[in-house]
């Protein structure tokens, strides 16, 4: 499969995106506005401690209090003392009390887990991880795992029997996937500068006001070398000649072979226009994903769980109807996992299928999911077709999705994605005339509104604005104005003849003065 990373470096902003087979798969974003704080570590103080929750906040620094839940929290009783008698402490460390191992204004260093999301702040652990190149640090456990992305027996075997040679003595190790067919001359440099940061991070502990930042994740261009440049990646594309010389100077100390796929282009180009990658990113936030057999699949974000609905749209499929729902959702499945992974969507996903009779069908559709989903890096569990006929899948939440780096909430609809209609906005448009006119004594009133709004009165030739004129005892004067939005009005009163004539005789915008007559007392 071929594989692409692309890095756009303009001004404040990085952009990585990373290609499979020319489709965009992962997009990555980072600027002045929005800094990841994942995988920081902060000395953070205890400010509420909550024993019906078994949980806690924790004050590191950020605009919100961190989440610590307590099975987040190590119990290591060479870090906790447990309160009551000896006899409790074994128990208490299988089922420990929040109250047991932390207080108010307790001093904690913690490791972000998640990203402040939402209303909610970042989610925090006591279990601090180290990511290097080919293995991850874990100080705070003795435990060796090795990644579930490498599947053959012989070759796990053969890395968690190196691991245990070098393992620190006290400390966990986790193999990761790039360690595949690596020796054990690889992976020491890796663990020495493991343990220096580690050292390095306890020594500013004990030093310093709190709460405060301890130790930051690499930014995002070392990250992705870290994570995302491995051996089966033909390209890294980069316009920073400055990146560009330091990850040379990354792949002297790692990988020589990864060199020659370094590639610079000039800042003049558009890298990302030139890949294809804006449009991609364009089609990322929007609802509705076309499937190339003329299907379509809707995504829907809640605040609880994410809807994901596939539709035959444009596909009429070729012999019967069994194999064109069976082909479309069989498709929809690679896409559906695709889209979930580029758009970072995370939690309970459920996929509303379209029907089928069959249940062998409906196991290659869900065989499709799974295969697809084991390309994503990010924990995915699919726990197959309910009696309603739905997947019901979860993905695991690490950060915000594409949409929050992207969008903002839209001031008009509130989340609701849709605005008032027209006939809506004039009836809430009447309503304010009236209280407006009531009793004021006013010669008329200058309304302005958007052309959708005002073409809509204007029907019948305006009989219905002449009548809300009676109703009113007041001339009404219209403008159109394509720069407001449809919900918006502007109006501004009139209080005599000479007012009206000044306003009349200066816009030439005014669509409606049926009931102005100038020759007329002023009132």
């Amino acid at each position: 499969m071929s594989k692409r990373i692309i890095i756009d470096v303009h001004n404040e902003q990085i952009r990585v995106a990373f290609l499979e087979e020319g489709d965009l798969v992962e997009i990555h974003i980072e600027d002045n506005e929005y800094q990841r704080v994942v995988g920081n570590i902060y000395r953070g103080k205890v400010t509420n401690v909550l024993p019906g929750m078994q949980a806690a906040f924790v004050d590191i620094g950020l605009a919100k209090n961190a989440f610590l839940y307590v099975g987040d929290i190590n119990t290591d009783k060479e870090v906790f003392d447990f309160a009551g008698s000896k006899t409790n402490v074994e128990e208490g460390l299988h089922n420990p009390s929040i109250r047991d191992l932390l207080k108010e204004g307790q001093e904690i260093t913690v490791q972000v887990l998640k990203e402040p999301i939402g209303t909610k702040g970042a989610r925090v652990t006591t279990h601090i991880t180290l990511p290097g190149r080919y293995m991850v640090l874990m100080p705070t456990v003795n435990y060796i795992g090795v990644s579930r992305r490498i599947e053959k027996e012989s070759e796990r075997e053969r890395l968690k029997e190196i691991t245990e040679e070098i393992k620190p003595e006290s400390m966990g190790l986790i193999v990761r996937t790039a360690a595949l067919e690596k020796e054990r001359f690889d992976f020491e440099p890796d663990i020495e500068f493991l343990i220096w940061l580690w050292n390095n991070i306890q020594n500013r502990e004990k030093k310093g006001r709190v709460p405060r930042l301890l130790h930051k994740d690499e930014n995002i261009i070392f990250r992705t070398l870290r994570d995302l440049f491995t051996q089966d990646v033909d390209k890294l594309i980069i316009n920073s000649h400055e990146y560009y010389e330091k990850i040379l100077d990354w792949t002297k100390y790692t990988s020589s072979v990864l060199k020659s796929r370094v590639e610079y282009v000039s800042p003049e180009k558009n890298i990302f226009e030139a890949y294809g990658i804006e449009d991609k990113i364009e089609k990322a936030i929007q609802k509705k994903v076309w499937l190339k057999n003329g299907g379509h699949i809707i995504i829907e974000p809640t605040e609880a769980l994410t809807v994901i609905d596939v539709n035959t749209g444009r596909y009429i499929g070729g012999k019967n109807l069994t194999q064109t729902v069976l082909n479309t959702n069989m498709e929809a499945a690679e896409e559906v996992a695709r889209q979930i992974r580029l758009r970072d969507i995370g939690g309970i996903i459920v996929i509303d299928f379209i029907d089928m009779e069959s249940d062998g069908d409906r196991r290659k559709v869900v065989e499709v999911l799974n295969k697809a989903l084991k390309r994503d890096r990010t924990k995915t569990n699919v726990l197959g077709f309910t009696g309603l006929g739905l997947v019901e899948m979860t993905r695991k939440k690490v950060r915000n999705r594409l949409t929050y780096s992207l969008l903002k909430p839209c001031p008009y609809c509130s989340g609701t994605g849709k605005v008032y209609s027209e006939s809506m906005v004039l009836a809430k448009l009447e309503k304010e005339l009236e209280r407006m006119t009531q009793g004021s004594g006013l010669y008329g009133v200058l309304v302005e509104v958007h052309p959708a709004v005002a073409k809509l009165w204007m029907e019948e030739d305006g009989r219905g604005l002449e009548i809300l004129e009676g109703a009113l005892e007041s001339r009404i004067l219209l403008r159109m104005n394509s720069s407001l939005h449809v919900e918006d009005a502007n109006l501004m009163p009139l209080q005599n003849q000479s007012e009206a004539q000044e306003v009349l005789h200066s816009n030439e915008d005014i669509v409606y003065t049926t009931r102005f007559d100038f020759s007329s007392t002023t009132r």
